[in-house]
């Protein structure tokens, strides 16, 4: 009905008063067809192209439902439905050139700003080095961290990113003999497989060659270093990492870190937070230079347990790591391991059970998540053991009624299993390569 109120205004706009005048009296009473409507033709004898008119303007059903309805007296009322949609019309349609002249004045606006950023870019490229320049690439890119697997195929999905981050620091800490040390030389042990160079800075002094060689560790192109105090260790830290030519540093242990005024017999009193002072000022140097390089820096760090200040006073014990807080800031990642039991064949304690907790992640949404590592005394992860089981579950070695099948061969038992992948690196490295394909976008 709406329609055909309309269609009829617009009608009134178009066609000429005379067109809707009855003309004078006939005798003769004549009718035309229609839409398959009678009318008669009187009311339009005068003017035959208000039909025409009609049919421009609607489609057949309404221009039939119009002309019986205006036959029938409808014509006011039609007039007046007529009138009020075509101002709602008008309406719409001013709204709609608003609508357009604001997207309009939001385009010329838009770039508006665009000149002006190139014009403040190009002002600063002028007047600050190469470094400090602007780039919408760099900021806005999206790039894939570029990684050291950590030699762990758990550990690398519970990271999420495949491995330990390059250009970026992280801190490895726990308890005594939870596998912290071990897990750093195992990192070692992967970023020279990718054929780069390490250095191993030995705060501790208690590094054994032949565990570091037993575990698989080139010593050969291993920078091994025992610095005397902590602000030489930190000074070595920050020139390896200008240089840019070393992949993987660990420093072993921050908590061994001796101040030189501790050597000096000044300030012992005041060594823990002396300490956290000497490393805000120096992570703050390291941190820019990593800005500059991919090396990938591990601390390996102790924990503490301190009374937990409160408004009440000292509250319960805490655990706290050395260093102050500005590692624990700084780093990318913070990894925390806890030893969770032992590993015995019959009688004999052959290793360790450790869960590795990824306290901190920002190169991944999976904070604490967690990872559960066998470790074997003398020789390292078990590495055999965790990619039996990730292969198996996705089908890369075929397991049947407690058979296994790897490269063609049948094993009849789990243990035989191990024993052999354990003993042929080209194998179990051929798995890796494949299990990382499957899980990384990039290996």
């Amino acid at each position: 009905m709406c329609h055909v109120a309309e269609c009829y205004y617009k009608l009134l706009l178009f066609a000429p008063p005379s067109s809707f005048l009855p003309p004078p009296p006939t005798s003769a009473a004549t009718t035309h067809r229609y839409g398959g409507t009678t009318l008669p033709l009187s009311p339009f004898s005068n003017n035959m192209h208000f039909l025409t008119r009609l049919h421009l303007f609607t489609k057949p059903s309404s221009s039939t439902f119009l002309c019986t309805f205006f036959q029938n007296g409808g014509r006011e009322i039609l007039t007046r439905v007529g009138m009020n949609l075509c101002s709602l019309s008008s309406a719409v349609s001013a709204e709609t050139s608003d609508l357009e002249h604001d997207e309009t004045h939001d385009i010329v606006k838009a770039t508006e700003r665009a000149d002006a950023l190139r014009l403040a870019v190009s002002q600063l490229a002028s007047e600050f080095s190469k470094e400090s320049m602007l780039s919408m690439q760099k900021f806005f890119g999206v790039r894939r961290a570029r990684v050291v697997p950590s030699g762990s195929l758990k550990l690398d999905l519970a990271l999420g990113i495949g491995g330990l981050p390059k250009g970026r620091m992280v801190e490895i800490y726990g308890r005594e003999a939870a596998g912290k040390t071990t897990l750093a030389l195992h990192v070692i042990k992967e970023a020279q497989k990718l054929g780069g160079y390490c250095a191993y800075l030995d705060a501790e002094h208690a590094l054994d060659l032949s565990l570091v060689e037993a575990m698989g560790v080139n010593t050969k192109n291993l920078l091994i270093s025992h610095p005397d105090c902590a602000e030489n260790l930190l000074s070595m830290v920050d020139t390896l990492t200008k240089s840019g030519a070393v992949d993987v540093i660990v420093v072993d242990s921050v908590a061994a870190l001796i101040p030189k005024l501790e050597l000096d017999g000044l300030g012992v009193t005041t060594k823990q937070d002396f300490l956290s002072r000497m490393m805000t000022q120096a992570l703050r140097k390291i941190h820019y230079s990593l800005s500059h390089s991919q090396t990938l820096i591990i601390f390996v760090n102790q924990i503490r347990f301190s009374p937990k200040k409160s408004v009440k006073g000292c509250g319960p014990m805490e655990e706290v790591t050395c260093g102050g807080n500005a590692l624990r800031f700084y780093a990318a990642l913070r990894l925390r391991l806890s030893s969770i039991g032992l590993i015995k064949t019959e009688d004999k304690v052959e290793g360790l059970q450790v869960s590795v907790q990824v306290v901190k992640n920002k190169l991944a949404p999976l904070a604490m998540k967690k990872a559960e590592l066998g470790i074997k005394f003398g020789r390292g992860f078990c590495h055999e053991k965790e990619v039996l089981d990730l292969a198996c579950e996705h089908g890369i070695i075929v397991e049947y009624e407690g058979n296994y099948f790897i490269e063609g061969q049948s094993f009849n038992s789990r243990e035989a299993s191990e024993l052999y992948l354990a003993k042929n690196d080209r194998v179990c490295d051929k798995l890796v390569m494949d299990l990382r394909r499957l899980y990384f976008l990039q290996i």
